[in-house]
């Protein structure tokens, strides 16, 4: 695997693992919550170096925090950027081994 650079692991921060992402991975796309400062092109350079792999493309979207109740008391969850990346043909990751 080639060298990475640190400031890559500081722009993904998970892998997203829900119903949705696992049916995006038979289309050769996978999810990954990131930072909410990341641009399409260091997420593009960031799952290339860490994953050794070649990207397509990159589709982000921001989820706003939602108001949760939790034992009675309110609470706001933060704000989230989401990155759904497609991978070329023949490329693959398996986010549940992690790095």
């Amino acid at each position: 695997m080639s060298t990475s650079d640190p400031r890559h692991y500081d722009v993904i921060v998970a892998p997203v693992i829900t119903e949705k992402a696992t049916m995006a991975s038979e289309r050769n796309q996978v999810m990954f919550k990131v930072r909410r400062n990341a641009t399409k092109p260091q997420i593009k350079a960031a799952v290339e170096k860490l994953f050794d792999v070649k990207v397509k493309s990159v589709n982000t979207l921001v989820r706003k925090g939602k108001q949760k109740a939790f034992r009675g008391s309110f609470g706001r969850q933060s704000d989230m950027k989401k990155a759904i990346v497609t991978l070329e043909e023949g490329h693959r990751i398996d986010v549940t081994t992690g790095l």
